[in-house]
């Protein structure tokens, strides 16, 4: 019973959880002194085995914190995948409403004064703040550019909407960020979502040399291409940081360049090269490749796309 239970939870079981299901306390002492059971916090442990679980740390923290504890801000944003897990020494966030105490110095604990039913839910079995939650909650610590990729992903990939985003920011009204948040759903463009840092150094010296703001990462008759400024025709695609040199790479990339420039855009292929040493130069001939474009549709450097 203790390892189904522990199955269900990344191989973690709380104290509590133990007694409610019929477990001696001796029972579980003993398994604690034999190693079966590992201590992570104070009445929380991880099952000695095979019992694995990607997210035991995080399914560990909210435990610890008692019932109704939710992951919340920067952890809730990795689980999500809409930031990159902390690295170096991690601490798991957690949000908990009333009294709570404290795990220790692994778990930081937001003490919340609303944490209403629509902003709960579960992920990977862990009970978790909802996207939309999660994104108010890291407007004070994200930068502008995280904030912004988070909120891309969010939508693109539809765990939120600008609609459900606006609800919490309404909630939250003086939270700390909100205002950079307020400005993206307020935009006249979608958020940009980048999926390599090639891609987000090239967004950000096109925002730099101010040509207008592209679309990212969009199907264009059934082709995902990674920038592309609808109005001038113009389509950029990435590289990356290892050029495309093989054979089946080269003619895949063609016969993407085929059906674009067929469907009557100019396709310009872009090299982490270019990007990292060049980009002074970079960013003139894409203003050139703007302003060459059929010019009825064109649109003028610094007119957004």
């Amino acid at each position: 019973m203790i390892r189904a239970l522990a199955g269900r939870q990344h191989g973690v079981v709380a104290r509590a959880q133990l007694v409610a299901a019929g477990v001696p306390a001796h029972a579980i002492d003993h398994r604690v002194r034999d190693g079966r059971l590992a201590r992570l916090y104070r009445g929380v442990y991880l099952v000695a085995g095979p019992i694995r679980g990607r997210y035991e740390r995080e399914m560990a923290a909210v435990l610890a914190c008692g019932e109704g504890a939710l992951l919340s801000h920067r952890s809730a944003a990795a689980v999500w995948m809409l930031l990159p897990p902390a690295g170096g020494e991690r601490i798991e966030e957690v949000s908990v409403r009333g009294g709570y105490r404290v795990p220790g110095p692994s778990v930081r604990v937001h003490r919340v004064a609303r944490l209403d039913r629509a902003d709960r839910t579960v992920a990977h079995g862990i009970p978790i703040t909802t996207p939309a939650r999660t994104i108010v909650d890291i407007t004070a610590t994200a930068s502008a550019r995280e904030l912004e990729q988070a909120l891309a992903k969010a939508l693109r990939e539809g765990l939120t909407d600008r609609q459900e985003v606006a609800r919490v920011i309404a909630d939250a009204p003086r939270r700390r960020g909100l205002a950079t948040l307020r400005a993206l759903l307020e935009a006249g463009a979608a958020p940009a979502f980048t999926r390599s840092e090639a891609e987000e150094r090239f967004l950000a010296l096109v925002r730099r040399g101010r040509l207008g703001a592209p679309q990212t990462n969009v199907v264009v008759r059934g082709i995902e291409v990674d920038f592309i400024w609808r109005s001038a025709r113009l389509i950029v695609e990435i590289d990356g940081l290892a050029f495309h040199g093989s054979p089946a790479a080269v003619e895949r990339d063609r016969r993407r360049d085929r059906v674009l420039t067929a469907a009557g855009y100019r396709v310009m292929r872009v090299t982490w090269s270019q990007i990292r040493d060049e980009p002074e130069v970079l960013l003139v001939h894409l203003a050139q490749a703007m302003v060459s474009a059929t010019p009825s549709r064109a649109a003028r450097p610094g007119v957004a796309g």
